[in-house]
């Protein structure tokens, strides 16, 4: 059977909305033209798009005002008392108990983490989750609590390795008591936009000039840069992109004794068609660049909020890296590569496998192989009209290539079950490797809602993910993986460790049946409003996140990353193609990463050059290609 020239490419586009098309393929295939859908995979961003995280709303412009009703932080201004002593030895002392709306994830670890975020008013749910998205990332580390600002308990923060705070909501009422413990730890404290005026109080008064005295720099004569474009952000000597829908929301930081603040990454002026440019006198800065993240002491800030329609090369990477400083500053740099070969099925052709298994295992290359154990064509798309399911153990030539290809350094992983939901088109066909299996997804002749859905799907179309599958339980989805998995053993092969979700799409019960039989994924994921809060789960509010490094989620699972995106040499439903320079680009970006990871996945039956290609270029920026079993 033959396969398709035509694949999907990872989604990273622009998103007014939260549940918004992605990446999707062309025409209705014929059987000598089968598309290969990768619509759902690179689920948090750019070209196509889908789950991403919006911006919080545009700040009033120039300097920020204290809310009615806030009371200055007194910690800097007063003489240190007990309370302060015992945050110096808070690792001696027991730990204060957390509120009930506090939330708890990751490995147990000496290294801790709390979390805290705005949780108030009508983008109240926008701060649950960017907690979500920094409590993933500062889980590589070690255990996380992540809860509301409004819910801290006086003398927490002295508790943890490390306290990040994201400020989403403008003017969030955030207890006195958070502040003073902030002002007056010693372990690291991550700030990341809004509401760190309330640090330092009204300009010129006591709170502001012992902020000042400590820090170096003043928050309350600081300004939100409402002029300048910056759409590149720099770090490490690495460029990093910002997407343009982020708006003109960063706070610039006024620097008043440049001695003791450390810039550490710079927001780059430039015209609308990318020149630099010297910066707007807003910016209190005379280049063309200021600074972006900036640490004093033990308090590190970040301009903006960095989870806001983040691509595979956004400046979310750097508050990825940034984290190491607060919580593993003596980590030894490393930087590991990962390649997955993709969507290898039961119709897979065998030579082929058995020569891109002889290339990598010629360069030493470890890999991963995302196997689909059932292939089915229920409707007989392909097949002339005629319904067709092959498994595993209905196509040795397969097996015989697979055992070939894990003695050749290959890791067989569990990709789905039949990689398709049933008879219905979602959204193209029903076929396997085509479609999605645990989450609903729709062609629509409109990107933003109020969506006009299409069928069949064309290449003028989007992809509209519109939430669970219907009878989605955390049964079904138990039953799913099981039986796939026992396809593998049914056919004389070991039984995948590492499961990897078709398209990167699933809803939380979904996962908790995946989680059931996996303790290992090997993906990006998605996450839905209500799952830090209790709330109902809901599905307008959505983020999907990939990772720079190892991460351990708020479902409970290990995450080897993949998050460079995967090889695509045509324009698919909106998307424009990705090549291997764009694959190369976003490892080269990672470099920055303390420990980075640098993986991506390849069709194989993509020509072997293309992958060639791209493994050379990773090679040759020091990267060292790993099993995913053996990432840091």
């Amino acid at each position: 059977m033959s396969r398709s020239s035509r694949r999907f490419l990872v989604a990273t586009a622009a998103a007014t909305a939260l549940v918004v098309p992605l990446v999707a393929g062309g025409a209705p295939a014929s059987a000598a033209s089968k598309r290969h859908g990768h619509l759902g995979h690179g689920i948090t961003a750019g070209r196509g798009t889908t789950a991403r995280l919006p911006a919080p709303p545009r700040p009033p412009k120039g300097r920020p005002t204290q809310r009615a009703g806030y009371v200055p932080p007194t910690a800097l201004v007063k003489p240190p008392g007990p309370r302060a002593g015992a945050h110096a030895a808070a690792a001696a002392t027991p730990a204060v108990a957390a509120p009930p709306q506090a939330r708890a994830w990751g490995p147990t670890s000496t290294t801790t983490t709390l979390v805290v975020y705005d949780s108030t008013g009508s983008w109240g749910w926008l701060g649950e989750l960017y907690a979500v998205a920094g409590g993933n990332l500062a889980s590589h580390f070690g255990r996380i609590t992540a809860e509301p600002v409004a819910n801290y308990v006086s003398g927490q923060v002295g508790g943890f390795t490390s306290t990040i705070y994201l400020g989403s909501t403008y003017n969030e009422p955030i207890p006195t008591a958070f502040l003073n413990d902030v002002l007056t730890t010693t372990h690291p404290v991550v700030w990341a936009a809004d509401n760190v005026w309330q640090l330092s109080g009204a300009a010129g008064g006591a709170a502001d000039t012992a902020f000042q005295a400590k820090y170096g720099w003043d928050p309350s004569t600081s300004y939100f840069d409402t002029t300048d474009t910056v759409a590149t952000v720099s770090y490490k000597g690495q460029t990093f992109s910002r997407a343009a829908a982020n708006g003109d929301n960063i706070l610039a930081p006024h620097i008043v004794t440049p001695s003791t603040v450390t810039s550490l990454a710079q927001a780059n002026c430039t015209t609308t068609a990318g020149a630099a440019v010297a910066c707007a006198s807003i910016a209190q800065s005379s280049g063309t660049s200021f600074p972006w993240a900036i640490r004093s002491s033990n308090l590190t800030f970040i301009g903006e909020v960095p989870f806001s329609y983040i691509t595979e090369s956004d400046r979310y990477i750097i508050f990825a890296d940034l984290l190491y400083a607060a919580l593993a500053p003596t980590a030894t740099p490393s930087h590991q590569a990962l390649v997955r070969l993709e969507d290898v099925n039961p119709t897979s052709d065998p030579t082929v496998l058995r020569q891109f298994a002889d290339y990598l295992s010629g360069q030493g290359v470890p890999f991963s192989v995302g196997v689909v154990p059932e292939y089915t064509d229920p409707n007989g798309t392909y097949n002339n009209g005629v319904a067709q399911t092959i498994t595993l153990a209905q196509a040795p030539a397969v097996v015989a290539a697979l055992t070939y290809l894990k003695s050749k350094g290959g890791t067989l992983i569990q990709h789905g079950f039949t990689h398709q939901f049933s008879t219905v088109a979602n959204p193209y066909n029903g076929v396997s490797v085509d479609d999605a299996e645990f989450y609903r997804a729709q062609c629509a002749t409109t990107q933003n809602p109020p969506y006009t859905f299409d069928a069949p799907c064309q290449n003028t179309d989007w992809v509209t993910w519109t939430g669970p599958v219907p009878g989605d339980s955390t049964a079904w989805a138990t039953n799913r993986v099981t039986t796939g998995r026992n396809l593998f053993t049914a056919a004389g092969l070991t039984a995948p460790t590492i499961w990897e979700t078709p398209h990167y799409f699933a809803s939380p019960a979904d996962y908790a049946g995946i989680d059931s039989v996996y303790s290992t994924r090997y993906e990006r994921e998605l996450f839905v409003g209500g799952q830090l809060s209790g709330a109902a789960l809901n599905y307008s509010h959505t983020f999907g996140q990939f990772f720079p490094y190892v991460v351990h989620d708020v479902y409970g699972e290990k995450i080897i990353p993949e998050n460079l995106g995967n090889y695509e040499p045509a324009v698919a439903n909106n998307n424009p193609p990705r090549l291997p320079a764009d694959i190369i680009h976003n490892a080269q970006v990672n470099l920055a990463v303390t420990q980075g990871v640098a993986s991506f996945f390849f069709h194989p039956d993509y020509p072997l050059a293309q992958l060639q290609q791209i493994v050379a270029g990773i090679k040759g920026l020091g990267y060292t290609f790993v099993a995913p079993t053996s990432v840091n």
